[in-house]
């Protein structure tokens, strides 16, 4: 049994700090929202008062949080000054590759080793313990990180050094919402012209216009009965959560010089969507734009 102290446990942290409990963990949880850590408790986590408490005598630490300022400001002032020495430390979080890297320097400095490992596979994977972890950190490291995240995990990557996950996770996450994008203007043209949406799912899902868009995650609603399409784009990954990974996407190619044309243009419709309302339904309910109905 390994000690975790878990920090962050909102729609992603909640079910992947239930499965390390669920794996014989014990899990020191900690959260700001009173309802996320009863939650976690019911899921047979240990509440703590604080993220300081919850670190002080855990063999690992897991954090899961909104952005990079909070990643810097919780490991400085609360995780690297009360942890267990020897303590392995795993940021899930998905932010910009400048912070992993400040992060895991100042982490390394105080003698702790750590990985950034953002993820994807959404809500879903993360209540099944079946996302796919993307991860930066020292070579030596490795094996005591997928060990650690084998409970949340379905497959677990090495990207690189620390920084590489986050820059696995943005490039990936910007190919999603242009194809996502694709995928929705397709079966919106495909009404227009008079074409039953299933017809064209059955043809495109076994055509050059084969994507996990399509397949795996389908906007239209009936034919990937798992897709939130047929929950009312409910749960899943927001629409909001994918506009921030797109402008960290969209920040990092201006830093690095890179021309991401695409990416730009998602950014903006995602952005769109967003502001008529969009935000907290999942990011496949763009397809609802290019229908011209506004977000139910």
């Amino acid at each position: 049994m390994t000690r975790i102290a878990f920090v962050g446990l909102g729609n992603m942290g909640g079910g992947m700090a239930a499965n390390q409990a669920k794996a014989g963990h014990e899990v020191q949880a900690f959260d700001l929202s009173k309802a996320a850590l009863e939650k976690a408790v019911g899921a047979g986590c240990v509440a703590a008062g604080s993220a300081a408490e919850a670190v002080k005598a855990a063999d690992a630490v897991i954090t899961m949080l909104p952005a990079g300022q909070h990643v810097r400001s919780i490991y400085a002032g609360e995780i690297i000054p009360n942890a267990k020495p020897g303590a392995l430390m795993i940021d899930c979080s998905t932010i910009d590759v400048e912070s992993a890297r400040a992060v895991a320097k100042q982490v390394s400095e105080a003698g702790f080793r750590f990985a950034d490992a953002p993820v994807s596979g959404g809500q879903a994977g993360a209540e099944a313990g079946t996302l796919a972890f993307m991860v930066g950190c020292a070579e030596a490291d490795f094996p005591a990180v997928e060990a650690l995240i084998a409970p949340m995990s379905r497959i677990t990557i090495r990207a690189g050094d620390h920084g590489a996950g986050q820059a696995a996770k943005i490039c990936n996450n910007m190919v999603l919402g242009a194809t996502m994008i694709a995928t929705c203007e397709a079966f919106a043209l495909a009404e227009k012209l008079g074409l039953e949406p299933e017809r064209f799912f059955e043809i495109a899902s076994k055509s050059s216009g084969q994507s996990w868009s399509l397949t795996s995650y389908c906007p239209w609603p009936g034919p990937v009965p798992t897709a939130p399409s047929n929950r009312n784009y409910e749960g899943g990954f927001a629409t909001a959560m994918m506009l921030k990974d797109l402008k960290l996407a969209q920040e990092a190619a201006a830093k690095a010089g890179a021309a991401t044309p695409l990416g730009a243009q998602a950014e903006g419709l995602y952005a769109l969507f967003d502001r008529l309302g969009g935000g907290g339904k999942d990011f496949s309910a763009i397809l609802e734009l290019f229908r011209g109905h506004a977000p139910a």
